[in-house]
């Protein structure tokens, strides 16, 4: 229905039917901060752990299906890889009271030696990472486990190829403490 021709009362109860409520909204934000830092650091274990045993994905380019699957796609391209992943400005939508569909904003920046992985078929022996917009359409469903992701599709406005070498990072900063939020 057209924002225009909703009456006041219909336009409150669609606000109140997408509102997620304050739990599920924390779970959303503290799950999507955990994968990008799983991803990262590169805890494989912890990062599959975040996913419902049938998650589905879409818009990556390994074979498989499923959380395995796709840790073990991520685990392939990313071993070696120095990423930096960014989530911002998420979109919250309460499906039921045990669904929330999430769009986030995202910008991801991979660097490898160049020549060294083949991305999305590019073989240049200089390709060497790559700068990459887009978004992250997602389900967090409730389990008794806790709220978990099952379903992720990432779609990309933009990717940057990057070739040659790039600067190492800064000597001396201090590591990630990986266990400091459990």
């Amino acid at each position: 229905m057209r924002q225009e021709n909703m009456t006041d009362d219909t336009r409150r109860q669609e606000q109140r039917s997408a509102s997620v409520d304050t739990a599920a909204r924390d779970a959303a934000y503290d799950l999507k901060a955990r994968y990008f830092f799983y991803i990262d650091t590169k805890q494989w274990d912890r990062l599959r752990a975040l996913f419902t045993d049938d998650a589905r994905f879409e818009g990556y380019s390994w074979p498989g299906e499923g959380p395995d699957a796709f840790v073990r796609g991520v685990t392939g391209l990313l071993t070696g890889t120095r990423s930096v992943h960014q989530g911002f400005m998420p979109q919250l939508r309460a499906q039921s009271d045990s669904m929330v569909r999430a769009r986030w904003s995202m910008r991801d920046y991979l660097a490898w030696e160049p020549g060294t992985v083949a991305f999305r078929g590019n073989t240049d022996p200089n390709l060497s990472g790559i700068n990459g917009y887009g978004h992250y359409d997602e389900e967090y469903r409730r389990t008794p486990e806790g709220w978990l992701i099952s379903f992720m599709r990432l779609t990309r406005l933009r990717v940057d190829l990057l070739h040659g070498r790039h600067p190492e990072t800064v000597d001396g900063l201090l590591a990630a403490d990986l266990d400091w939020i459990p």
